[in-house]
């Protein structure tokens, strides 16, 4: 496996968790239950925080706000594409930044739009990240995989590309 650190290990990241876009965020109940939903993702800025909108009387926020601690998990099993992210979650209401990240798709969501009472936004600051894909694209890599099932071997250490960022 081919390690990616640093600056292009972010950049990679950025790529595909706004590539990627649906996520499933897990937060934690008061029971201690781990509970996941689909989220989409609007944007990941330059500090490495994600964003979602969500409305503010949900069991995520609530649950977001007495235990800050959440997962994201991105999944593309077409491209063989991974991320994982554990972070902090806090409810954010900053209308310039709202009014960056709104677009018309959410009004099926917020019925009138930024002006939806209790709009909120979700900020998930990453502590660890890892990503997992093809390092050669998943035709190599499928090919690699059949190969090493073929000759009973292990696939190539190359044949995918794994970054992890501890923040």
């Amino acid at each position: 496996m081919t390690e990616i650190t640093g600056p292009d290990a972010l950049a990679r990241v950025k790529d595909l968790v706004e590539d990627i876009d649906f996520t499933m965020l897990t937060t934690t109940d008061d029971d201690g239950n781990l509970v996941s939903r689909p989220m989409s993702t609007r944007q990941m800025d330059d500090a490495g925080d994600i964003w979602f909108f969500t409305a503010e009387d949900t069991e995520k926020v609530e649950e977001a706000r007495a235990h800050r601690q959440v997962g994201l998990s991105y999944c593309d099993p077409k491209g063989m594409r991974y991320v994982s992210v554990a972070g902090n979650a806090s409810i954010v209401h900053d209308r310039a930044k709202m009014d960056e990240l709104y677009s018309p798709s959410l009004d099926i969501w917020f019925e009138d739009g930024l002006d939806t009472p209790g709009i909120a936004l979700l900020k998930v600051t990453p502590t660890v990240t890892e990503f997992w894909e093809p390092a050669k694209g998943k035709i190599a890599m499928a090919a690699g995989a059949l190969k090493a099932l073929v000759t009973k071997d292990t696939p190539d250490d190359d044949i995918m590309n794994h970054g992890h960022i501890v923040c």
